[in-house]
């Protein structure tokens, strides 16, 4: 079965974009001089992938029997500029848990395997991350 997603995008004026999808509005930079209260499309990319990171442990914790009491996703990415792409996205994952690091380990590796963005982005450049417990 394949799942399909649709967007749909449009310009506001110079300053901005904004994005609907359902019932939800999402407001874009798109400002040739950047601006502070949205995100650009880099930064969406980067928050795409953190959000793939944890809805898979969301997905992924109650079948492992995993205790999880939070968990924080830190990303970094290099674009370089001539053709423009990300060449690099780093990413910490930080899990507030009392499990062992082979279990740390297990849930890191269960969200790469199945994550839809992180292994579309694997494909495309170099995917980079590690996790460790909080504190």
């Amino acid at each position: 079965m394949m799942l399909e997603y649709r967007v749909s995008a449009r310009r506001i004026d110079s300053h901005g974009s904004e994005a609907e999808v359902k019932s939800a509005h999402l407001v874009l930079d798109t400002d040739m001089a950047g601006r502070d209260d949205a995100f650009n499309p880099a930064e969406l990319l980067l928050a795409s992938l953190a959000a793939c990171l944890l809805k898979g442990a969301e997905r992924v914790t109650p079948m492992l029997k995993f205790d999880l009491r939070g968990i924080e996703v830190s990303l970094h990415a290099v674009r370089q500029d001539s053709p423009p792409k990300m060449i690099r996205i780093d990413y910490e994952i930080v899990v507030d848990t009392d499990e062992s690091d082979q279990r740390l380990d297990l849930l890191h590796r269960n969200l790469r395997k199945y994550g839809t963005i992180s292994n579309t982005l694997a494909e495309a450049t170099e995917l980079v991350g590690t996790i460790r417990r909080k504190g």
